[in-house]
């Protein structure tokens, strides 16, 4: 299937890396910041378990087959991992996306960088042509990254297809392509 193999992916102050089991030393001491899990989820437990974990995603595929699951870590021209952004890609051209990056980092355009550089593979080798994020209402640093990429909320009527708890919002992004896929 075409799209399988993920390609590193680069931008002007980045490299986007396929995430494998590999990164887990590494990705555990980004993972490890607390100030990631002000308003959501906690860090790996261990760094045996981010491997396990990592080793899981390597499939590219959700266990039905059903979707693809693409995961890029992300590196500075430094060298230092910095964070992740992912797709969660299915029939259809629609992908959910996710990014998470070390507090370090924040504020410097990076999160845009990183996930602008995922959407363009995403549009351009996986044909998607839908995007959406969900995040909590009171993380205004990602609704806005999410705003200045182009993101609008979601009609409520979308929440409950895609299972948005009352204290989160949903973004949503068309990609428009000039000519065919």
């Amino acid at each position: 299937m075409p799209g399988t193999l993920l390609r590193l992916i680069t931008s002007a102050d980045l490299t986007l890396e396929p995430q494998t089991a590999a990164h887990a030393d590494e990705m555990f001491v980004v993972l490890s910041d607390p100030a990631i899990y002000e308003y959501e989820n906690a860090p790996p437990p261990s760094v045996d378990w981010l491997r396990s974990r990592y080793a899981r995603l390597e499939s590219r595929r959700s266990p039905d087959g059903l979707e693809q699951w693409l995961n890029w870590v992300i590196r500075q021209s430094a060298g230092d991992l910095i964070g992740y952004v992912q797709a969660t890609v299915r029939e259809g051209g629609t992908a959910a996306i996710a990014y998470v990056l070390t507090s370090a980092c924040w504020g410097k355009g990076l999160a845009s960088q990183a996930t602008e550089a995922m959407i363009n593979e995403l549009a351009e080798r996986y044909s998607v042509h839908a995007l959406t994020a969900v995040l909590k209402q009171q993380n205004q640093r990602s609704m806005r990254m999410l705003q200045r990429l182009g993101f609008d909320l979601a009609p409520a009527t979308q929440h409950l297809e895609h299972c948005v708890q009352p204290d989160e919002h949903l973004m949503y992004r068309c990609l428009h392509k000039a000519g065919s896929n």
